[in-house]
């Protein structure tokens, strides 16, 4: 019994220490919504397609590497639109500087652009403002062996195999 109190204990610790994970995106202009310098370049967007910085804070215990993604549930397609996906970011490293540049290890996987790079917004003229929901997931291992082909659906799947806690920040982009 003693011991099943102690593994409780440590669980209810571990999963009141994920609490504290939180994540900045550094995107937002005077408005609060996502400045145009991050926005796509194509499809009718104009902007420079720049990937915002990021920094997160306070990930769980035992957490030995991140996975990233980007993700706009209010796209027209029926499953959304990946952004970005990165995965095999070091658990050492608690930031992505603007630009997008990944450190040594880290490597994107294909988003709904076909790239492994960062696509920003760039949602249907008239629609409502879409969510971009940026998640930084804490992982127990300490890189993901996802095919070099992956898409993001099944990255994700891995990613959500091994996490430890996650931190999320959702900001908006319409035109």
């Amino acid at each position: 019994m003693f011991r099943t109190l102690a593994v409780l204990f440590a669980l209810s610790a571990a999963v009141a220490h994920a609490g504290d994970f939180s994540l900045q995106v550094d995107a937002a202009d005077a408005t609060g919504h996502i400045a145009p310098k991050y926005t796509f370049n194509g499809f009718g967007c104009s902007g420079q397609n720049l990937a915002p910085a990021m920094h997160w804070q306070g990930q769980p215990a035992g957490t030995r590497s991140f996975a990233m993604t980007v993700y706009d549930p209010d796209a027209p397609t029926g499953s959304g639109w990946w952004h970005w996906v990165v995965i095999n970011l070091p658990a050492s490293i608690h930031s992505l500087q603007e630009g997008g540049a990944l450190p040594t290890g880290a490597r994107g996987i294909h988003n709904d652009f076909g790239t492994t790079a960062w696509g920003g917004p760039c949602p249907p003229v008239g629609d409502k403002p879409h969510r971009y929901v940026f998640t930084v997931y804490a992982l127990d291992v300490p890189q993901l062996d996802v095919p070099d082909n992956a898409s993001a659906a099944l990255a994700g799947f891995m990613v959500h195999g091994h996490v430890l806690g996650k931190a999320q920040q959702t900001l908006t982009y319409g035109r």
